[in-house]
């Protein structure tokens, strides 16, 4: 380390042939030296002080001077330390102005590698020479121990009862003297000091009031001192528990990874601290406020199992604006499934019903899921028995309202209803999954899912199996005719939707464009299904409904392939609503055609006149002939005929006819007389009497 001398300075010189003598006065330091020599310390401290009112009196101070006194001061504080006198020992080594990091030097478990055996310190070369020759303050305190009680003590003076309590006082009065230090430090010579060592200082109070559990003391320090070493603090405050102060440097300082941690830890039971009683909701505002993709993806996951609802609406709302690949959705929701599998499910329906992916395997899972819970229920034998009654209530007389809407209104709300009204929902909406997985799933429980199994036989256009799953298992009529009439719907999608929102289930009707597209049908492909559905009612012996569907879709069947499908013992009486309907159809039609056919008619009369009065004023002549009445030959009067005109062309020629609709000769024009109004009379165009 760095040394300094201080040398005493003499007013009196004496000036010989061949020499210099001067007249050296005791100094200051002389007088500090020979009393400790003698072990007077208290003579030490009564000159020391005497010797600062005289420096503080002068309104100018020597530096020289001032330095004398650092020097006793610091001479007086280490003859203390080395006598366990750990108070006396603080307060003069502070006025003695010592650099406080050579005081830390002696607590190895404060200075940790803040101070290391390379660096420099300043200090006086005479108080280098006497400094306390241990390395630690134990050692200090064991030294002074042997040197006043061995060997009185048995076995040994480290280990005696007695000295053990004195070391543990000695050492606890020692932490009190540097704590005590450098608090005075930080108030009155931090101002200027150099930043480093203004660190070291901080970080040093941070670990004594930590140890010491003054805990409103370093929250007040670590307000004010945003700067001290972390990687010192952080296993000091692990060790005493102070997990909140160590949060607050992390959350101060932006490290978003190590403080999600530590509230993990703390949430896991790992660590405890009162100060911090909902470390959950800390990290849920954190990764809220942070928007850190990979940091909500991790803690995210992670929060599943100790708060799923939570969790899932940070994963779900806090993706950013980026567009997040298949291939990471799937990634987290298997580790949402390895997490919380029940928190996977429902983040699976978040990636197909609101995320609206369009993965087949996503689709087919989330279908397997609805159809695996719906099963579950049927394992209950009330809720079997529930729908197995309400199926055979249906069924037993006819109903206007689709079967699923008749099982949603009769059946009490529960877990088991709304289930299967998500399945319905699903497999009807999406066109995404995989239809034959989920058949095999359904298949060995068709009787009591025939709801389910027609919806599954209509997606691969099994349209006699859905018909006649639909027509005679469920006995459904309008559910029947919308699988005809709609792109092979058992439901409606207006009444899909309807039942879905009253059961707050809207999200679960995935409705897609390319499902109308892919399942669409078209005009003759309805009455197909519609004729198809008249031959399953026939076959079930079902006349009545028969009846019905073919006084309801009458326009879409043909008479005489209704009654080929219809059985000749049925009454006519049966059949009435449908023949009426249908003759009063096709007597409307041929009125309508006549009525056409009239207005046609004097529309076009109404153009030829028009035509007639263009064509005129454009200087066109049209000649008609003249015939007698008796003869019915053509008389031509030449004496009233104009003078004849020089040769035109005749726009009409080749389409003039004689008044029982012959043909003139194109070539006898000249001997043909007449207007065109004589045409238009009574004896006119025999079509138009």
């Amino acid at each position: 380390m760095a040394v300094r001398s201080i040398f005493p300075r003499s007013n009196v010189l004496v000036l010989a042939y061949n020499s210099v003598h001067t007249l050296l006065p005791t100094t200051l330091i002389d007088l500090a030296e020979s009393f400790l020599s003698a072990h007077q310390v208290d003579a030490v401290v009564a000159l020391a002080d005497e010797q600062r009112k005289k420096l503080q009196a002068k309104l100018a101070v020597d530096e020289d001077e001032a330095d004398e006194l650092r020097y006793v001061y610091q001479r007086i504080g280490f003859q203390c330390m080395a006598e366990t006198r750990f108070e006396d020992a603080g307060y003069h080594l502070f006025e003695g102005a010592l650099d406080p990091r050579l005081l830390i030097s002696y607590f190895p478990d404060l200075r940790g590698a803040l101070i290391s055996p390379d660096d420099e310190l300043d200090v006086f070369s005479g108080v280098a020479e006497h400094m306390v020759p241990f390395d630690s303050i134990d050692d200090i305190i064991c030294a002074d121990l042997v040197r006043n009680y061995s060997p009185y003590l048995t076995p040994n003076t480290r280990s005696a009862p007695p000295t053990a309590e004195l070391r543990r006082v000695l050492g606890i009065a020692a932490h009190d003297m540097l704590e005590t230090f450098l608090r005075k430090w930080r108030r009155v010579r931090r101002e200027g000091s150099p930043h480093d060592i203004c660190m070291i200082v901080d970080t040093v109070l941070a670990k004594l009031f930590a140890q010491n559990e003054k805990t409103t003391d370093l929250y007040a320090l670590l307000g004010e001192s945003p700067d001290v070493i972390l990687s010192e603090l952080e296993p000091i405050f692990i060790t005493t528990g102070q997990y909140n102060a160590l949060c607050s440097i992390y959350q101060a300082r932006g490290l978003d990874e190590k403080l999600l941690e530590a509230w993990a830890k703390i949430a896991d039971g790992e660590w405890t601290d009162p100060e911090i009683p909902d470390p959950i909701s800390s990290m849920v505002a954190l990764l809220v406020a942070r928007r850190n993709r990979a940091l909500t993806q991790q803690w995210g996951v992670w929060l599943t199992a100790k708060d799923p609802e939570r969790a899932l609406k940070l994963l779900t709302t806090q993706g950013g604006r980026r567009k997040v690949s298949a291939d990471a959705d799937l990634a987290t929701l298997q580790q949402i499934r390895a997490t919380n599998p029940e928190a996977g499910a429902k983040f699976l329906e978040y990636l197909v019903l609101q995320k609206h992916s369009t993965d087949p395997a996503l689709h087919t899972e989330l279908a397997s899921s609805c159809i695996s819970t719906v099963l579950t229920s049927l394992e209950d034998d009330a809720t079997a028995k529930l729908w197995r009654a309400k199926a055979a209530s249906y069924a037993s007389a006819p109903n206007p309202t689709p079967f699923l809407s008749y099982f949603a209104s009769t059946t009490p709300d529960s877990d088991h209803k709304r289930a299967r009204l998500r399945a319905a929902f699903f497999l009807q909406g999406s066109v995404y999954y995989d239809v034959q997985v989920v058949r095999e799933k359904v298949l060995p429980h068709a009787k009591a899912l025939s709801l389910e199994m027609a919806i599954l036989e209509g997606r691969v256009a099994n349209d006699r199996a859905a018909l006649e799953i639909l027509a005679n298992t469920l006995r459904d009529a309008t559910s029947s005719g919308t699988y005809c009439t709609t792109p092979r719907r058992v439901l409606h999608p207006r009444a899909a939707q309807a039942l879905a929102d009253r059961y707050e289930l809207g999200a679960w009707t995935v409705a897609s464009a390319a499902a109308s597209v892919s399942l669409a049908v078209d005009g003759e492909e309805a009455r197909d299904l519609l004729r198809m559905l008249l031959a399953v009612y026939v076959e079930g012996g079902r006349e009545e409904a028969a009846a019905d569907l073919l006084s309801a879709q009458a326009e879409n069947f043909d008479i005489v392939e209704a009654l080929e499908i219809v059985p000749a013992q049925w009454s006519l009486a049966t059949l009435s609503v449908f023949l009426t309907r249908s003759f009063r159809r096709t007597l409307h039609a041929r009125h309508e055609a006549m009525i056409i056919k009239g207005v046609s008619m004097g529309q076009n009369l109404t153009f030829s006149d028009e035509a007639y009065t263009i064509l005129r004023e454009q200087g066109a002549i049209i000649e008609e002939p003249l015939f007698d009445d008796e003869d019915d030959g053509a008389i031509v009067d030449e004496k009233a005929l104009p003078p004849e005109p020089e040769p035109a062309l005749d726009e009409k020629i080749g389409v003039t006819v004689n008044t029982h609709g012959a043909r003139l000769d194109e070539t006898k024009n000249d001997d043909v007389a007449g207007s065109y109004e004589s045409r238009l009379s009574d004896e006119g165009d025999p079509d138009l009497r």
